[in-house]
């Protein structure tokens, strides 16, 4: 029996938050998916999974038609809050646009992720236009599923990584009005699992439903239980100053939103999100998660995916960290560089499998060495484990202060800091090449809790730019030498 085809998707927003997750997604369940950008070499085409790019402005009518041919069902998450124009006005002909265009090429379904907020409750400029660009939408005769949310929980979306600069950087923490607005967060997993339900839908009319978790809730609250999760103690002091304005400058000094974004997002905050009908639960078959398993979800989700990454698509191929300090994942901050050499992957691996013990850490072993005296001071393990063999290596096993994590023969190694930090480190070494050349890619990690960690990081950041530039050099030098 021939497998059902799957139908076209077009998506929009594909390097977004929203639709960089879903892209992947939609793929895994088979479906051919083409992806409207501004900017071809932003996204990779794939003949595996049937993705096709298409380069194309919602503000350029004439740059549509090629898009939706022989399209069902298109995503739409184009919004300007980011724009110095009218962003008002550029959503509205961004819709315009698109809908006209949809309803020209015989599009079937267009699903949109617009925002919670009550009408006659004085909306906020940024979501009266969310809600008007469903309008537009529906107004071309398309059918449209509207999902309107709140807050979304999840590793790398702005309101997630805005909770956690806060949380992480600030003890103490002076909250304005817009802290205490209720809204009614949703995790980035069942967000994504209701697009996909959507594409599905029986129905044959247009419909607005309101999605959110089951939990009505503050920003401060979804701070405290942040902070319950990361072993945190904050201290929350509510005022009745600080305007938008004043919010988003002091944002933007704390967090990673800048004062434009972070002005309008604010400026949405006075109203609240919930969800007043259950038509969504009705309709759906997903049943959203509390807030609290939101937060842990993402915090587990972003240890996989930076368990996933290798750092070379984020850092630049000279192998120097961008800046200073390095750079940051999630919670995480990342030191990391690559060297180059002319010989195979197992010569170039050899001097790692050997680090501490007996062989040291290839520079500044006396530092090394302070370190470890320091650590046995505070009641940790110090330097006086050693190794258990002077080459040999297997996960479980501990070098000096650290403890293997991972290993794969002659390609990869990854060690976990068992020595008392202010929060969790790692230690990473990776290998690849080809009989000829290979490239070790030395990458050190730090996961800090609080203003303790954040301080002992930066604190000990010239140190750690000249330990482990002295690291890799010499580690490259010694593959030389076993060549």
């Amino acid at each position: 029996m021939n497998a059902v085809k799957k139908p076209r998707i077009l998506l929009t927003g594909a390097t977004g938050y929203i639709g960089g997750r879903l892209l992947p997604l939609l793929e895994e369940l088979g479906y051919p998916v083409r992806c409207l950008t501004r900017r071809s070499g932003s996204i990779e085409s794939s003949v595996d999974t049937g993705r096709e790019i298409v380069e194309g402005d919602v503000l350029e009518p004439n740059s549509l038609p090629a898009a939706m041919a022989g399209i069902d069902t298109a995503f739409y998450f184009v919004h300007s809050m980011g724009s110095t124009a009218d962003f008002e006005e550029q959503d509205r002909q961004a819709a315009q646009n698109f809908s006209a265009a949809a309803k020209t090429a015989g599009v079937r379904r267009i699903i949109y992720l617009g925002g919670l907020g009550n009408r006659d409750r004085n909306l906020s400029k940024h979501l009266r236009s969310r809600q008007e660009t469903g309008d537009i939408l529906r107004e071309s005769g398309v059918q449209v599923i509207e999902l309107r949310a709140s807050i979304v929980i999840g590793s790398g979306s702005l309101s997630f990584e805005m909770v956690r600069a806060l949380t992480e950087r600030l003890p103490i923490m002076i909250c304005p009005k817009w802290v205490r607005v209720e809204a009614q967060p949703i995790a980035i997993e069942d967000m994504l699992s209701l697009l996909i339900e959507s594409i599905g839908l029986p129905s044959t009319d247009s419909h607005v439903f309101e999605i959110g978790g089951p939990d009505q809730v503050n920003y401060g609250e979804i701070m405290q239980e942040y902070a319950r999760q990361r072993k945190l103690r904050r201290l929350m002091i509510p005022v009745p100053l600080l305007t938008p304005y004043l919010s988003s400058l002091w944002l933007g000094l704390v967090t990673p939103l800048y004062a434009r974004v972070g002005r309008k997002m604010i400026d949405s905050m006075r109203n609240a999100t919930v969800v007043s009908n259950n038509l969504a639960g009705i309709a759906f078959k997903v049943v959203p998660r509390s807030a609290s398993e939101a937060i842990a979800r993402a915090l587990i989700n972003e240890e996989r995916e930076f368990a996933a990454t290798r750092w070379s698509d984020s850092l630049s191929s000279s192998g120097e960290p961008r800046a200073l300090g390095g750079v940051r994942f999630g919670s995480r901050l990342v030191d990391s560089r690559t060297v180059s050499i002319a010989v195979p992957p197992h010569v170039a691996f050899a001097p790692i499998q050997s680090l501490g013990g007996p062989t040291g850490w290839y520079y500044g072993n006396w530092m090394w060495r302070v370190r470890g005296f320091l650590d046995l001071l505070v009641g940790g393990v110090g330097m006086r484990r050693g190794r258990p063999h002077p080459t040999s290596i297997r996960v479980g096993d501990t070098l000096d202060f650290w403890r293997v994590e991972a290993f794969e023969p002659d390609r990869f190694l990854r060690l976990r800091a068992e020595m008392k930090v202010p929060g969790r480190a790692w230690l990473e070494f990776e290998v690849t090449g080809d009989e000829l050349q290979s490239t070790i890619r030395q990458t050190a990690s730090f996961d800090p809790v609080g203003l303790a960690g954040l301080a002992y990081w930066y604190a000990l950041t010239p140190v750690h730019h000249l330990v482990f530039a002295g690291m890799l050099r010499n580690l490259a030098a010694a593959a030389q030498r076993n060549r």
